[in-house]
């Protein structure tokens, strides 16, 4: 009987994503990076402040930053945002090679400069976006114009995250089988979490689909070199005079509390903010505070001179 389950279940995923262009379109382009292909959205007008990007966490795509992106570029103001999904997400291709942050900062680089998006950049990421972002402002610190990083992953717990990838590889493996055979399709809320953005709930048949969870067992995988990749760019001063914000959620411990708080220190302008609440999706639960952090962020960094490739 299971097998019989699983097997129509796998035939009304397969005949189902036939028609996924149609029914779940991507909202931006897709972009040759060297071999596969990123999907970028971006929009608002481009003028004189620094252009925000946006850089999910583990496991998501582009659309956990749907609110804030639409928010953002809302109205008279003059920003313009992107969100993007990584290799294997949503409407990306899966990518090549080990995934850790360090290749994917690189890819995150070719995908901007492909797409003709000119720095310098507000960097935004979440949770282990934030390694992505960091990496990003240490090896192009000429594009970057200031961070955004909401109750990121503590690049010091390799251990934790040694031990924590294979049962992160399992997770991802249970809902890879769960969206080739059409439950995510059928159930959303297997997968998407229940205050995440409407866009999230919408497109979860692309969002969540097997090559996405694959992506997120290959990054877990790779997560503690990724770490170490961080580790090597923290010193004094590292983050020169950008403007910085680290956000944490209230339920973190103490410990990872106060690292927070030494990260924001890296940066003489650097501002370490608690939320009110204890999800770890900030984003989602208090998305005023993460907006107010960005246009702070913006305006600040929008005194610095605009880099030019």
């Amino acid at each position: 009987m299971f097998a019989v389950v699983s097997g129509a279940g796998w035939s009304y995923e397969t005949l189902s994503r036939r028609d996924d262009d149609r029914r779940h379109p991507a909202p931006g382009r897709s972009i040759d990076v060297g071999g596969h292909r990123l999907h970028l959205h971006c929009t608002g007008a481009a003028g004189g402040a620094p252009t925000v990007v946006f850089e999910a966490g583990l496991g998501e795509s582009s659309t956990t930053w749907a609110t804030l992106h639409q928010r953002l570029t809302a109205g008279t103001a003059r920003v313009r945002a992107c969100s993007y999904d990584r290799a294997g997400y949503a409407w990306s291709d899966p990518g090549p090679g080990r995934r850790d942050a360090g290749r994917l900062a690189e890819e995150l680089h070719t995908l901007l400069d492909r797409a003709g998006e000119r720095g310098p950049f507000v960097l935004v990421g979440h949770s282990f976006g934030g390694f992505v972002v960091r990496l990003f402002a240490d090896r192009w610190p000429g594009e970057t114009a200031g961070m955004v990083l909401v109750d990121v992953t503590d690049e010091r717990g390799i251990g934790e995250l040694e031990a924590s990838a294979p049962i992160v590889r399992t997770q991802m493996t249970a809902f890879r089988f769960a969206a080739r055979t059409g439950l995510v399709r059928l159930f959303p809320g297997l997968a998407v979490p229940a205050d995440a953005p409407p866009a999230v709930r919408a497109h979860a048949a692309v969002v969540y689909r097997s090559t996405s969870m694959a992506a997120a067992a290959d990054e877990a995988a790779a997560s503690a070199d990724s770490a170490r990749l961080v580790q090597s760019t923290v010193r004094p001063g590292a983050w020169r005079t950008w403007p910085v914000v680290v956000i944490s959620a209230a339920g973190q411990p103490r410990e990872a509390l106060d690292q927070h708080a030494r990260l924001a220190a890296l940066s003489s302008r650097g501002q370490h903010v608690v939320a009110a609440i204890d999800d770890h999706y900030v984003h989602y639960g208090q998305p005023e505070l993460v907006l107010d952090a960005v246009r702070r962020t913006v305006d600040a960094g929008g005194a610095q001179r605009p880099h030019r490739r």
